[in-house]
């Protein structure tokens, strides 16, 4: 059974960024001075700053967010030449100029940056326009994929996307509602979504409806895919490679890849044969690492993420 929700999804009355279990990802990352690293989901930086303070290394950050490179001035400013924003999506990173990192790190899904900012559309609680990209620059906005897709797009989207059990009543719902006026707003759609979804989970019954539009409008497991191997192939001899992840089918992917690289079966279905498997890597993490209960009380959001790291062989 798939994870429930992204716990990042659930509103807090908490503002700003806190960076996801950052000690765990700094311990295994294990900075060294003189190496370079690549943290490919930049957001608020936090985790950028961290491994700059812990050694005196030099730091790659990347984030398809324009607004993520204000953020990253005053990183700039303090660190200097030891520290290179790229404003990209990180399944572009093979497109860097530097390759041979010592360590590289993923921390996937949207930002408290975005989540509170109610102008970007991500949000259940906040009202605010229908938008949902990372990119605002670039593809399908919410809006309109939800005033413009097929109700059996928008079925399967929620059924892939969200594991929403009632996905084809909820796309239903939402052709119907567009039919009299267009769905503008993240609480328009809060509502539809709710109206059909009675769930008596902790989670607001919208919670997978919104997920799996986001996910859908901004390629978030097609960019993984496309993007771990291309990590995998920059890191150098003896590298570690780490990702957090906050729901199943992100997890499920960094799991899948994180065992082919180790030469291990990637899931119970795999069938390969043990002689065709290649070992090109340890897994670090047999089981994924899952954030402390004091960081959880303090960062609901934290709640649902699972850290998991490999270490490419030195030979």
């Amino acid at each position: 059974m798939a994870t429930r929700d992204d716990d990042r999804e659930i509103e807090t009355p908490q503002q700003g960024h806190m960076p996801v279990m950052l000690s765990e990802a700094v311990k295994i990352l294990a900075p060294r001075d003189g190496e370079c690293y690549l943290d490919c989901t930049f957001g608020g930086g936090g985790h950028t700053r961290a491994i700059l303070e812990s050694a005196d290394c030099k730091v790659f950050s990347i984030d398809r967010d324009a607004a993520a490179a204000k953020r990253a001035e005053s990183i700039k400013d303090e660190f200097g030449d030891r520290f290179e924003f790229i404003n990209a999506n990180f399944s572009q990173l093979d497109k860097l100029q530097t390759d041979g990192y010592a360590g590289v790190l993923f921390d996937f899904g949207v930002s408290s940056f975005q989540l509170d900012d109610s102008s970007r559309g991500f949000s259940i609680m906040r009202d605010g326009p229908l938008d949902m990209r990372m990119n605002r620059e670039e593809g399908e906005s919410a809006l309109e994929f939800v005033n413009g897709a097929p109700e059996d797009e928008i079925a399967k989207v929620l059924r892939a996307y969200g594991e929403e059990r009632r996905a084809s009543a909820i796309a239903r719902a939402i052709v119907r509602a567009r039919a009299e006026s267009p769905i503008e707003t993240t609480s328009e759609l809060a509502g539809i979504a709710g109206s059909v979804s009675h769930s008596r989970e902790r989670i607001h019954p919208a919670t997978r409806t919104f997920q799996a539009i986001r996910i859908k409008v901004n390629n978030e497991l097609g960019e993984i895919e496309e993007a771990l191997p291309k990590a995998f192939s920059a890191l150098k001899r003896g590298g570690i490679l780490a990702a957090i992840s906050f729901h199943s089918l992100e997890d499920r992917i960094v799991k899948r890849f994180f065992k082919s690289m180790a030469g291990l079966p990637q899931d119970r279905f795999d069938r390969s044969y043990a002689q065709d498997r290649v070992k090109r890597a340890e897994l670090i993490t047999r089981k994924p690492l899952r954030p402390s209960e004091g960081e959880c009380k303090m960062n609901p959001r934290s709640r649902s993420a699972k850290l998991r790291a490999i270490k490419k062989e030195s030979l």
